[in-house]
């Protein structure tokens, strides 16, 4: 089971991104990786200190900088808001996920089946419970 964490707002959720891809970086690599127009240096800086306050960032002195970098797995954190995603919209079952998908998207029965066969590795199973959802 996956630690609960804290909601990330979409401007913490694009940092993490770039933290992610890019692995440990300054804020003005941050900043530079960004879409234009650019934020300010100090909103990123504001940013990434509220990550590290939530539990997602680390940092190590570089010289007079610092250098900061994911402490949550991308992984995990995808996990969680997969799940977060099932209980509040498809009620916890990840059959009705499929279910729309497969409509929205016009899936083909072998992309179906790709999704169901890679859901167990991720942790999820058609109809399974999901953390938080009592057990019949």
């Amino acid at each position: 089971m996956q630690p609960p964490f804290p909601e990330l707002t979409r401007a913490e959720e694009q940092v993490m991104q770039l933290l992610w891809q890019r692995g440990p970086s300054y804020v003005k690599d941050l900043r530079e990786a960004l879409p234009l127009p650019l934020p300010a240096l100090t909103t990123v800086s504001t940013i990434v200190r509220i990550l590290e306050q939530k539990g997602f960032v680390g940092y190590e002195p570089v010289g007079r900088g610092y250098r900061y970098h994911a402490l949550v797995a991308q992984d995990d954190y995808r996990r969680f808001s997969l799940r977060k995603l099932l209980r509040g919209y498809f009620g916890g079952s990840f059959g009705q996920l499929v279910s729309f998908f497969a409509q929205d998207e016009n899936l083909d029965a072998a992309q179906l089946d790709a999704l169901l066969r890679q859901a167990p590795a991720e942790g999820l199973a058609p109809d399974s419970p999901t953390e938080n959802q009592p057990l019949a």
